[in-house]
């Protein structure tokens, strides 16, 4: 299963550290070199889904400044999937330079 952009910033944003929402809505700002900018709405619907296919779970909460902070991390599964999605995504540019190599060299 090919997993959106958005949830491959949020799982690689999860690797080796546990995170909560706002954190991961400005790592994958970085991850993305600015591309890609979540909205609250839109991360805290992708947590319900990956949570919900296993691929990361809650960690803890915390409270901060009055509010509650809930944490996510990145589960085995979600580990897994990873570095699936990385591996086809890898397979997928070699391809397509190996392309357009062959048509640069016509």
């Amino acid at each position: 299963m090919a997993l959106t952009e958005p949830a491959v910033l949020v799982l690689t944003a999860l690797v080796g550290e546990a995170r909560h929402g706002y954190a991961l809505i400005g790592e994958v700002q970085d991850l993305s070199d600015g591309r890609v900018t979540l909205s609250v709405g839109t991360l805290y619907g992708l947590l319900d889904r990956l949570a919900g296919e296993g691929l990361i779970a809650r960690d803890r909460e915390e409270v901060h400044a009055g509010r509650t902070r809930r944490y996510y991390r990145l589960t085995d599964d979600g580990a897994a999937a990873l570095t699936a999605e990385a591996e086809r995504l890898a397979q997928l540019a070699r391809a397509a330079s190996a392309r357009l190599r062959a048509a640069r060299a016509v």
